[in-house]
């Protein structure tokens, strides 16, 4: 495994090449050094990207994002890579899904990468997880058409009710902690039909949750000014200020 740092002059090139959205020059750079390809750049604190991870990094959105992922992976880019010695396994998917990122991430599940690939941050879980903890939901709603499966509190979020439902009838049936914790999803995401529904099921509209944040605090994060309107009316209470 190739590894450079991300002071060479190599890693210097190749990132301003990708993020510059200059094709012709990255292909020029691959065909020289065929090796590139599957290289991975290290940061000052050890952290091991590979180039697709450079096209798909935040803010994202880079010119040629989606031309610049087939050359990649055309001269032999592993689609599927993880970061490595990083607080997280992220794939590139990933990392498009938390840019919000349709272009890239399109790209990248066009060239084959795992839709369900295990690595997020805080969940370890696919790249759905991250597109909904970012709040990434175009990102969410196309992974979501492409066939990524979702669970309880990723479907709250989503609005996507008969899931919920599905998910609620499970045997065994979603633990309360679960049930409130999709309730402050559904808030994040604006969806008051599934907040409705999950409180039905005993979600606690006063649950202190991410960030410090309770329901309705990030429902009106959401501007969602109806869904406010009922949580405050049946109680709910935003985080007290510290």
């Amino acid at each position: 495994m190739l590894e450079i740092r991300a002071d060479d002059d190599r890693a210097v090139a190749l990132i301003q090449a990708i993020q510059g959205g200059d094709v012709e020059a990255l292909r020029k750079q691959l065909d020289e050094s065929p090796e590139l390809a599957r290289a991975r750049v290290v940061d000052r604190g050890g952290v091991s990207r590979t180039l697709l991870h450079v096209v798909s990094d935040w803010p994202g959105h880079f010119q040629n994002g989606a031309r610049t992922v087939a050359t990649l992976l055309a001269a032999g880019a592993d689609v599927d890579a993880a970061v490595l010695r990083s607080n997280s396994a992220e794939t590139a998917l990933h990392w498009a899904a938390s840019s919000d990122d349709i272009a890239v991430l399109d790209a990248l599940l066009d060239g084959g990468a795992d839709i369900e690939a295990p690595g997020a941050v805080f969940t370890g879980g696919p790249p759905m997880s991250d597109a909904v903890v970012f709040a990434q939901w175009r990102a969410a709603r196309r992974l979501l058409e492409r066939g990524a499966t979702t669970t309880l509190w990723q479907a709250a979020a989503l609005g996507l009710l008969d899931s919920v439902r599905r998910h609620l009838s499970a045997e065994p049936p979603p633990a309360p902690e679960q049930i409130t914790n999709s309730l402050w999803h559904a808030c994040r995401g604006g969806q008051l039909v599934v907040a409705k529904h999950l409180f039905e099921h005993g979600a606690n509209l006063n649950w202190i949750g991410h960030d410090g944040k309770t329901p309705v605090d990030v429902a009106r994060e959401s501007g969602m000014a109806e869904l406010v309107r009922w949580l405050e009316g049946h109680g709910a209470k935003p985080a007290p200020e510290l």
